[in-house]
């Protein structure tokens, strides 16, 4: 029913040594048997009064219904459920209703106008697959699928702030025939990492040759390319969130305390730095425009991008397309009014659309 959504379907099977479908097809009401009537009638009332999980709704009718994708078991994903609490809540004061959906709810993207992913992302993944599906069906959606798509392949990343000039650490993208020239060329320690790396998860440090080749060799068992950098410590990164080519807000992300990460992940669970919330007047200028710059060659989207300063040098180390927000941690600052900003956008993107049509 999630990829073909007929009101009712009729699957035939055949056993041999194990049960084969060997057809299926949309069956008319006519076509039902008697007995099955009774069933299929209270599973479609059942269908049509919507038994599903909804965000809390204003006593006001809403003009608009988003969905919010999420994931209730992934404690990393890039927002907690205050946070997603705090999103719906914004969106319901605009006119727009929110319903919570997860990977299982597919075949109902058609139901809304707009699609609000805060799960984390990835190509090979249902995350994709359903901002695809929004796209297609003229959703507003945020991740969009191109944003996906280039955010979460840092060598794609890697090319395109080089083509366009925003400095970056020195960088190598690194393959089978060139894997000695890394050390040479970026020195040590250097980073290393996947192409689809994300939250610290496929970055490695390597300190010596030795420890480069070996994680190399490990990094290589699951891409062909892999990303080297330059390691430029620092005692934080920082983070510059936009959406809609406009910042948002911006943070500085601390490392975990004696590791060279703003996360460390262990056996017993992971370990975040500081996050401090910096009044945008208290930003530098470089950094705010460097990572408009960067954000920009993306999209309008909702961008994280993170950046390293050293003196008056400002460099990007990847943007990502799913960027962070806790309640308690990133809204410290804006507090709700973050999360009105970016319904805001969603509202005036539905209108758009929805004039474009009329």
């Amino acid at each position: 029913f999630k990829l073909f959504p007929a009101p009712y379907l009729r699957a035939h099977f055949v056993y041999t040594d194990k049960w084969q479908m060997t057809s299926v097809r949309a069956v008319p009401t006519g076509e039902i048997p008697p007995e099955h009537l009774d069933f299929a009638i209270e599973m479609t009332r059942d269908f049509f009064r919507g038994k599903r999980v909804r965000a809390p709704k204003l006593a006001s009718a809403t003009r608009f219904d988003m969905a919010i994708l999420h994931n209730p078991q992934d404690d990393s994903g890039p927002s907690d459920n205050k946070a997603i609490a705090h999103f719906a809540k914004a969106a319901e004061s605009l006119g727009i209703g929110t319903e919570l959906i997860s990977r299982d709810d597919y075949g109902r993207l058609t139901e809304f106008d707009a699609l609000f992913i805060r799960e984390s992302t990835q190509v090979n993944h249902h995350t994709f697959r359903f901002a695809r599906r929004a796209a297609a069906e003229g959703l507003v959606v945020i991740d969009d699928p191109e944003s996906i798509m280039m955010c979460t392949n840092k060598v794609f990343l890697a090319e395109l702030l080089a083509r366009h000039g925003v400095q970056t650490p020195r960088s190598l993208v690194v393959h089978q025939k060139n894997r000695l020239q890394v050390t040479p060329t970026l020195g040590l320690p250097c980073i290393l990492k996947q192409p689809d790396s994300y939250y610290s998860l496929g970055v490695e440090k390597a300190n010596t040759e030795e420890e480069t080749q070996r994680a190399l060799d490990r990094l290589f068992e699951k891409s062909d390319l892999i990303i080297a950098q330059e390691f430029l410590p620092t005692e934080f990164d920082w983070r510059v969130t936009i959406i809609d080519r406009q910042v948002l807000f911006a943070c500085k992300y601390h490392m975990v305390r004696k590791h060279w990460q703003i996360a460390r992940r262990a056996e017993s669970g992971v370990r975040y730095g500081k996050v401090e919330v910096v009044p945008l007047e208290g930003v530098p200028e470089a950094v705010l425009r460097v990572a408009l710059k960067a954000a920009n060659l993306i999209g309008d989207g909702f961008y994280g991008v993170d950046l390293k300063q050293d003196g008056r040098n400002v460099y990007v180390i990847e943007i990502n397309d799913n960027p962070s927000v806790d309640a308690g941690y990133e809204d410290a600052l804006l507090k709700d009014d973050l999360y009105l900003q970016v319904m805001k956008v969603f509202l005036k993107r539905i209108e758009q659309r929805k004039q474009l049509r009329s």
